[in-house]
């Protein structure tokens, strides 16, 4: 019986905590030009003289103290478990395949395998909530790229984004709960940052990107794709289901790298001023994220952490990410039903 065919992808992670994997991974993630979207010999000349050599021995560490003896990389690890149960709950009529944007296993392997299965119609998932030209227009990009060649490609769709799909929210929130929000001084929504010239040229109205006041505060017809507004709006939603006022919450983006302008507040300001204050105890969700990896156990847990006990604070919680929760598997399956 033919099957329909479901792609899953999420960005990445080296295939060992090794300096060389290490390497292989960031040299492949930051020569994407949708990633470092500069001219192409500037890129190579910055990534391959300057950011890899300096950053794979660092990363290569820090993957080291996230790494697990068995079950390897986090984010690789629960891709496989959301995998895995999205196909247990689809059944025989349905493959559901699992890819890295970035090293392996590889779009064009998972591509592959569905070719070979005589699947009736492909559907990508880009495992990022809020669409950003770097994460899930790079998914769109690589697929197409892949598929153009074959004499007889199947039907091809797309998930564009779910930053407010109901049972995603729902999840966030029950992770969330489970630490009680009330009794921290302050909630943080981290997402992962990007350099603001991204956002621009994302504005196809060229009038409302930081150029109108709190342009991304309010999710509407000129800034639906923008993924600060989608941020915001998924921060907005999550809150409301924890019934936490604005007051209380800061939304904030991580992960900066270069010296450009990156979407602001920064969350390492954040944190600094929320010390200031004198805050104690910070809760820490990252909705930009589906499974925990380096940007969660590591940057914000013990990186964010440091940084804010040395600052004065007390504590930074994480929120755990949707991981294999099966709420967050129903909203997978409830996407693929829906197309």
């Amino acid at each position: 019986m033919a099957k329909k065919g479901i792609l899953l992808v999420n960005l990445g992670t080296p295939d060992s905590p090794s300096t060389g994997d290490v390497r292989r991974y960031l040299d492949e993630f930051l020569m994407d030009p949708r990633v470092i979207d500069v001219n192409a010999a500037l890129r190579t000349f910055l990534v391959k003289a300057v950011i890899v050599p300096f950053r794979a021995p660092k990363s290569a560490k820090l993957y080291k103290a996230i790494w697990d003896d068995k079950t390897g990389s986090p984010l690789k690890h629960y891709s496989i478990l959301q995998r895995d149960a999205l196909q247990q709950r689809l059944g025989d009529g349905y493959m559901v395949e699992l890819a890295m944007r970035y090293q392996n296993p590889s779009i064009e392997l998972a591509l592959d395998n569905l070719k070979a299965a005589l699947v009736d119609s492909i559907q990508v998932i880009p495992m990022f909530p809020q669409y950003a030209s770097a994460s899930t227009g790079s998914v769109y990009e690589k697929v197409m790229r892949l598929v153009k060649d074959w004499p007889t490609p199947p039907p091809i769709s797309f998930i564009n984004s779910f930053h407010d799909d109901d049972l995603m929210i729902k999840t966030f929130a029950d992770n969330g709960r489970k630490y009680q929000p009330e009794k921290y001084d302050h909630i943080l929504f981290s997402f992962h940052g990007l350099p603001q010239r991204q956002l621009i040229k994302a504005d196809h109205t060229h009038s409302h990107c930081l150029k109108v006041n709190d342009c991304c505060q309010t999710l509407t017809d000129k800034n639906k794709f923008c993924y600060s507004a989608q941020s915001y709006h998924t921060a907005r939603l999550i809150a409301a289901e924890l019934n936490i006022s604005k007051e209380d919450y800061t939304v904030c983006f991580q992960s900066r790298l270069g010296s450009d302008p990156w979407v602001q507040p920064y969350t390492s300001e954040v944190i600094a001023q929320l010390a200031k204050e004198g805050k104690k105890r910070l809760l820490v969700f990252c909705p930009a994220f589906v499974a925990d990896c380096l940007e969660t156990v590591f940057e914000v847990t013990e990186e964010y952490g440091a940084e804010f006990k040395h600052l004065g604070g007390e504590e930074v919680q994480l929120v755990e990410s949707l991981n294999d929760s099966p709420t967050f598997i129903d909203a997978l399956e409830r996407m693929v039903l829906a197309n």
